[in-house]
This record gives structure tokens, sequence and C-alpha cells, in this order.
């Protein structure tokens, strides 16, 4: 017992009670914890709630604190041996995880979930179960690490295209009814994927453009010719290969026949750059809206030029750090991964239709990825701990204001719809990182090298 003076006279703290604790190796990054919690303890536990609970009971008959401890025990007994179980086993559990400085992740298994179900009628209580923990991990050498700077320049046929795209992405949709579809042709359409002349998935009226394709889930790289000169009521036959990774298991790695009836054909008519579609924009001339594309793409490739920097330090991480993962990666550690990608392809400035679709192929089959991924996320999550780094929560919040920026919404909303689905604190995440491979970059070797300039390209 510990003596704390106060004024008046003296209060006396309980002492912290030490549970016994084993800690054994049960795998790759996978600790057997067991725990007892002794029948002493358990009675002065039951005792001191029956006590307090005898205090504050509010029985007919009696007042409070008077009523004889057998009616109180008869009463609210269940109730009570079940709240000091879930009490003691909450307090011992988290012993057991700081006092050994175990790196939780995930849910721990517990082994006999039955006999920890309720208190024994006499004795202690044992419990056992496996935790996954984060794995030790020796790092590389962060110093000195040699890195390739694309050197990219924005050129006028650079910005021309991005004109291009725009005015496509402002123009009209004009029917077609005098002829076969034609490159760039917007075409509405049934879409059947057969193998073996049995229909595996379709789609009714999908909106399809004749250029190279991801139809069902399946690459068409040449769908424009495939599909030129059908006209409406009309229906092409591709045959084409499966991915191996389809989310349908049974066409995976398997060509398959892709019927597309044509119903309807559009062609897309250019908007004009006119006064009146510059000030809809909210541009006072054709150039001042060449500028700021100009001024967007040079963000954006300095953004892909810095990610792709970080990419080089990522690969030297993985192929100099080694370590096992535990044997079950936890759904929740597959979901971090996930929705990690899916805020890096927004940031890149992708539609969430696509982000969608490319999350389903990592989900379907990508667990190789899906396990690369994760090693990297405890390597960043140790060198960003090492490092001390932390993101602020005005740095988040600009992060947040830009995603909601490119989507369209207000930044509190969006916040408050990642809070409630998971993202930000994933994102958050995803910044910590960021921000730990920048620091790294600053004491890396750097080389500027040249790469081939294309024009900027429709998404």
């Amino acid at each position: 017992m510990a003596e704390n003076e106060e004024t008046g006279g003296t209060a006396v703290a309980e002492e912290k009670f030490e549970y016994p604790i084993k800690i054994e190796d049960a795998g790759p990054a996978t600790k057997k914890v067991s725990v007892e919690i002794p029948a002493d303890r358990i009675k002065s536990k039951l005792d001191e709630q029956f006590k307090e609970l005898r205090r504050e009971a509010a029985i007919p008959g009696f007042r409070p604190g008077h009523a004889p401890a057998k009616l109180i025990a008869k009463r609210f007994g269940d109730d009570v041996k079940d709240q000091v179980r879930r009490s003691l086993i909450s307090e011992s559990y988290a012993q057991a995880v700081e006092k050994n400085d175990l790196q939780v992740l995930g849910e721990p298994q517990f082994e006999n979930e039955a006999s920890i179900s309720q208190l024994p009628d006499s004795g202690g209580l044992t419990y056992t179960f496996e935790i996954e923990v984060q794995p030790d991990i020796t790092l590389p050498n962060l110093t000195g690490i040699q890195v390739k700077k694309p050197k990219i320049e924005v050129k006028d046929e650079n910005v021309e295209q991005a004109m291009n795209n725009l005015r496509e992405q402002q123009g009209t949709l004009i029917p077609v009814e005098d002829r076969g579809v034609q490159d760039k042709d917007y075409i509405t359409a049934d879409v059947h994927i057969k193998l073996d002349g049995n229909v595996v998935a379709h789609q009714h009226d999908a909106q399809l453009v004749a250029r190279p394709a991801r139809i069902g889930g399946i690459e068409v790289a040449d769908f424009e010719k495939q599909i030129e000169g059908a006209k409406a009521g009309e229906t092409k036959t591709i045959t084409a290969k499966a991915p191996d990774n389809h989310p349908t298991e049974a066409i995976r790695g398997k060509d398959v026949q892709i019927e597309i009836l044509v119903k309807d054909i559009k062609r897309l008519e250019l908007v004009e750059i006119t006064p009146e579609f510059l000030e809809d924009l909210g541009f006072s001339s054709e150039q001042e809206l060449r500028d700021a594309l100009r001024e967007q793409m040079v963000e954006r490739i300095d953004y892909d030029v810095a990610q792709a920097q970080r990419e080089q330090v990522m690969k030297y991480l993985l192929d100099n750090t080694t370590f096992e993962l535990p044997r079950k990666m936890s759904a929740k550690q597959v979901d971090r991964v996930v929705q990690r990608r899916a805020i890096d392809l927004l940031m890149r400035g992708v539609p969430r239709e696509q982000v969608d679709a490319q999350l389903q192929h990592l989900r379907a089959g990508a667990v190789d990825e899906a396990a690369r991924e994760l090693k990297l996320f405890f390597i960043l999550q140790k060198i960003a701990n090492d490092q001390q780094t932390d993101v602020e929560e005005a740095e988040l919040n600009g992060r947040i204001a830009l995603l909601a920026a490119q989507r369209g919404a207000r930044p509190e909303k969006l916040k408050q719809e990642m809070a409630k689905d998971g993202s930000l604190s994933n994102l958050y995440v995803q910044m910590r990182e960021q921000k730990a491979l920048d620091k790294i970059l600053e004491s890396a070797t750097i080389e500027e090298v040249d790469v081939p300039n294309e024009p900027e390209k429709k998404e």
C-alpha cells in the first residue's frame, strides 16, 4: 500500500496488481500469451463490486446501503460476476500487451473461448490467446540511397492535347444513324461474356467508347478495330483472354467470347472555344485557360516525380529488408492496403469509378501485391516511428481540401465521410509514410535523368 498525504488525513491507494503472464513465440510475428487471474484477485474484485452495489442499490423495503448482502447477491449476482469477468479480462489483457510492449495487429484469437465465458465457482481463471504483432525489423542503411529523378518539361504540344481533352469533356454527343461505329464513337450496348457457349457475366446498356477498353474486367487493346463498322442492332463477337486474377474464377486465364449487341451510336462533337465557353469556365481569354492548364500539368508532374522517387526508395527498402509476415494477414490489414492504394489513385486524378475498378482487381487476385504492400507498411511504420515523424492537423486538412476539390465536394463533409468509413486514419498513415520517405530522400544521392515527353493523354 502507498500513502498519499492530503489535507485532513491520509488516502490509501491500491497498488497496481501484477498478473502472472507468459509470452511464447507462435510463428512469424505471432505471439502466444497465457494470462492467469488468481482466485484472490477474483474474490477481491467481487467483494469490491458487491460492496459498492450494496451502497447504491435501491431495493424496496430497505434504505440505500442497508439491504442484506445475501439479497443483493441473489438479485444481482450473475450481472456482477459477468461485469467483474469482463473487467478482469480487459485489465489483464491490456497489462499483457503494455508490459511486454506488444505492437498488436488485429484482434486476439482466444483458445477455448467457452472457458472464459464465465467466472469459475472456485479457484483462478487462466486464458490463452494468439495475437499478430509488428514484426521485428532490421533496417538497411538509409543514407546515400541512389535515386533517379525524372526530368520532365511541359511543352506546347502537351498543353494543346490537354486543351483537346477539355474540349472533349465539354463536348456534345450527337446521335449517329447513317453509318457504323467509328474510332472514338460512344456506344450503348448489351454485353454478354461467354465461356464454352455459357454466359458467365452480362451487362445491359453498358456505356463503351471505341478505343482500347476494359470490358467486364478484360482488356481489349484493339476494341476500336474489333467494333468498327457495327451498326445499331448488330452483334459483334470478340475473343479475348481473361486475366489470371479476374473476379470470376471460372474464366481466369481463359479465352472467352465477348458478345456486344450495339443499341445506340453517338459521335462526340468537340465544344468550340468561344467567349461564352471561356466565361463559363471562369477565364477571360484562351491564353489564360492555356496558362491554367499548363500550371495544372506542372503540379501533377511535380507530384508524379516526387512519387517516382519515393517508389525507388520503397523498392530499395523491400529489396534490402528481410522478415516474415504474420501467417494470417487479417482482413483489416488487407483493407488498409486497398484504401492506401485508393487514396494514391485519387491523388493522381484518377476518376472514382476507375479507382473502384482498380480496387476490385486488387482484391480479386493480387495476393502477392497485397503482401508486398503489407511488408512495406511495416517497414515504413518503423522508419516513421524511429524518425518520430508526425502529421499535423493542418497538413491533414490541407490534403482533404485537395481531395474535396477534385471530387467537387465540401472538405468538412468529405472529412466526416472519411472518418466514418475508416479512410481518414489511412490517409494519415499514408501522409506520415510519405513524410518519412521524403526525409530519407533528403540524404539520398539523386541523379536527374531525361524521360520521353509525350502529349497529355485523356484518362
